[in-house]
């Protein structure tokens, strides 16, 4: 394996860990409906958790989709 390789490597890793943190940043941001959790009632907050929830269900599901075909 040459250095360009390596590089390649680490560079689609660190990309890939961002690109996800910042999906993840913004489906966050969409259960909440861009309000800080601090200014949610409590039944906004129980909307937000259950969208969240919905949305690692979801990712959990690509990733068997993904797996089978």
């Amino acid at each position: 394996m040459n250095a360009n390789q390596l590089i390649n490597m680490i560079i689609r890793l660190v990309t890939r860990r961002l690109i996800n943190k910042g999906v993840n940043t913004g489906v966050d941001m969409a259960a909440r409906k861009g309000k800080r959790v601090e200014d949610m009632t409590p039944q906004e907050r129980e909307e937000a958790r259950k969208a969240r929830e919905l949305a690692k269900r979801g990712r959990k599901s690509m990733r068997i989709g993904r797996r089978l075909f």
